[in-house]
């Protein structure tokens, strides 16, 4: 039995959940996500709490039934108070900026790299901080990665783009010899 998909998502009064078939629209304002659960799980909508069940006791529905109702968790939060993500940028004359949707990228290469920000994704840059927001966990871990695949950080001087809360492991690198 599936802990995760057991527990039922509560969800606001603000946030418009509805059903056609098995998709199930959340929206709250100008947002709108939809998730397909493409007839793996049944699920029932009663008032602000959306339940989920498996359909058979077979092992892919059992597996199916946590993974929607997580993702369901997800859009929720989503939609409720958003998710950040931040990318800090380690290197002399490393730089970025945010011109509009445009993020402008400045990584020690001959050109600069001009990220275009997908809808839903907001960039701010401050000092040396990239800081992604959206209402899409997913679109946004994937712009997040994208940006650090830039330039990922090197072992040694710790010179690129990283995750704020990561860890680079550093090497010595050579030593003299006598």
């Amino acid at each position: 039995m599936s802990r995760i998909g057991k527990l039922p998502v509560d969800f606001a009064a603000d946030i418009n959940v509805s059903t056609n078939g098995n998709v199930i629209t959340f929206a709250k304002g100008k947002n709108s996500v939809d998730l397909d659960t493409k007839g793996n799980v049944s699920f029932t909508l009663e008032g602000n709490t959306l339940t989920f069940a498996t359909l058979t006791d077979a092992k892919a529905h059992r597996a199916f039934w946590g993974t929607y109702r997580a993702l369901a968790a997800n859009i929720v939060t989503g939609l409720t108070t958003g998710y950040t993500r931040q990318l800090e940028i380690n290197g002399v004359g490393y730089r970025a900026s945010v011109n509009g949707k445009i993020l402008n990228l400045q990584l020690g290469f001959s050109h600069d790299i001009n990220y275009e920000l997908p809808e839903g994704i907001q960039a701010s840059v401050e000092k040396n901080v990239i800081t992604l927001k959206g209402h899409e966990k997913q679109v946004l871990g994937q712009v997040a990665a994208e940006v650090r695949s830039f330039r990922p950080p090197e072992p040694y001087k710790g010179k690129g783009v990283k995750y704020m809360e990561e860890h680079i492991v550093r090497k010595a690198g050579k030593t003299a010899k006598k």
